[in-house]
């Protein structure tokens, strides 16, 4: 078989801010290495991102085929940026589990789960699944979470 036929996709998993993708580390770097044009990428992102508040983290799925053609997948933000933006807060705990910085409502988390539903791989999830995921999520940022 030819090397060309072995060859596979390669995924690259980054995150990066909406709007404001540029050929910089560590996107320039990572598509770089596999061949890809970094400035096509990230012309393409900002686009797709322009309807998010700037800065914002946004996670992405790159797929980079053996032709050096890319395309690319979106998610909703992390839990700990909508846990940290709720709630103020810059950092976690030095101690996670010990030490409690804040509190939010089990509104907030409700909110939070229906953003996060909307991804892919937690479609098949019900909602009170991923509002426990969100609350142990909250615990180790030193969130408390009361009803």
């Amino acid at each position: 078989m030819s090397k060309a036929a072995k060859a596979k996709a390669q995924i690259v998993r980054l995150l990066i801010g909406a709007g404001k993708a540029a050929p910089t580390p560590p996107v320039g770097p990572a598509l770089g290495a596999r061949g890809v044009k970094s400035m096509d990428f990230c012309k393409e992102f900002n686009a797709k991102t322009a309807n998010v508040e700037v800065g914002v983290p946004i996670p992405t799925l790159i797929t980079v085929q053996p032709d050096r053609t890319f395309t690319f997948v979106t998610k909703t933000p992390p839990v700990s940026y909508f846990l940290k933006q709720t709630t103020g807060l810059e950092k976690g705990p030095a101690k996670p589990g010990h030490e409690t910085l804040a509190t939010i409502s089990l509104k907030h988390v409700y909110e939070i789960s229906k953003i996060k539903a909307t991804d892919d791989q937690m479609k098949h999830l019900p909602l009170e699944s991923i509002a426990r995921m969100i609350v142990g999520s909250a615990r180790s940022l030193g969130i408390q979470v009361v009803p």
